[in-house]
């Protein structure tokens, strides 16, 4: 007979913390930058307009991970959460299953972590003031990350009560308006993505956005000129400043595959208004192989769809914790 260890959704939080989360999601990013980590092709099964199913597998650090995921955006009005399903890891070398894990809180904590990595990474060091837009649950662990990582951050929401509620249960402040929380030199968004919200002309000289929300075919959170406006630039910045109003724009992924099928940038990617090298991966930013943020005035944009390989790395830090949790088992 075989077994399990089993994590709840509060099993997940109690293992791995917002900060452990963005140390293991960097060094996910790095290894598979490496080609130590492998990631195959994520697969969506689609009952649009309704919602979709996703199976995301990864190889890495002698596990093996599998993630059963759903997106139904209009489950809320249900009484239902968007986000439901479980992560599957299986030892390497045996094929065991180890654990089984709640895929939402796993997913919230790595969109947390390499939402808030990518503005560290990415935005200006000295940049001072922070805000996520969407307070719906990956919203939430957005402003989680960014309070535990020690700087103060605002929310904004549609639902303007929601935003409250997580400013006040995580120490944030709510923002007055959109365009106010669009104003902040690090912004995160983290919405449905069936509206813009990052419209032609808003992004300033200076500012880095994480866009978490496109994660799917059809969806977007930013205006397609402003990502056109990514490509627009020399190798000189006096010479792009010149040109492109409000500093250079600059595009960044998580992986290039994927997001040039199903994340913000697809659409642009299919008309052929941005290929390739016009884009650099995160983990090559991290890994120093390409540059990342070169003038204070670029705008950083960084296009995530979401990478099992993060999955794995919270996965695998939960692991570790497993002894000193009172663990539920699946034997089979």
């Amino acid at each position: 007979m075989t077994s399990a260890r089993v994590f709840t959704g509060r099993h997940v939080e109690q293992a791995v913390s917002p900060e452990r989360a963005v140390d293991a999601v960097r060094d996910a990013f790095v290894a598979h930058a490496r080609g130590e980590w492998t990631m195959p092709p994520k697969v969506y099964v689609t009952n649009y307009p309704a919602g979709d199913f996703r199976a995301m597998p990864a190889l890495g650090g002698g596990h093996a991970l599998l993630k059963w995921i759903t997106s139904f955006p209009g489950n809320p009005q249900r009484g239902l959460p968007t986000v439901t399903g479980v992560v599957l890891v299986s030892d390497a070398e045996t094929g065991e299953l180890r654990a089984v894990l709640d895929a939402a809180s796993v997913t919230a904590l790595r969109t947390g972590a390499a939402a808030v990595l990518a503005a560290e990474t990415l935005g200006r060091p000295e940049a001072a003031t922070a805000a996520v837009i969407g307070a719906g649950v990956n919203g939430r662990a957005a402003v989680r990350t960014f309070r535990a990582r020690g700087r103060r951050v605002s929310v904004w929401d549609v639902d303007r009560d929601r935003a409250q509620t997580v400013a006040a249960e995580l120490d944030a402040d709510v923002a007055p308006s959109l365009e106010e929380a669009l104003a902040a030199e690090l912004v995160v968004t983290v919405t449905p993505g069936h509206e813009v919200v990052i419209r032609e002309g808003t992004l300033r000289a200076g500012q880095h956005v994480s866009l978490m929300g496109a994660d799917g075919p059809g969806k977007a959170e930013v205006a397609v000129a402003e990502l056109v406006r990514a490509h627009l630039f020399s190798d000189d910045w006096e010479q792009a400043a010149m040109t492109v109003t409000g500093g250079r724009h600059r595009l960044f992924v998580d992986e290039w595959e994927q997001a040039s099928h199903s994340g913000e940038i697809a659409h642009v990617v299919e008309s052929g208004e941005i290929t390739h090298e016009d884009v650099e991966t995160l983990g090559e930013v991290l890994t120093g192989e390409k540059p990342g943020r070169q003038h204070p005035d670029d705008v950083t944009l960084f296009d995530s769809t979401g990478l099992a390989i993060q999955d794995l790395a919270i996965a695998l830090v939960a692991l570790e914790a497993a002894r000193d949790l009172d663990l539920p088992t699946l034997s089979f």
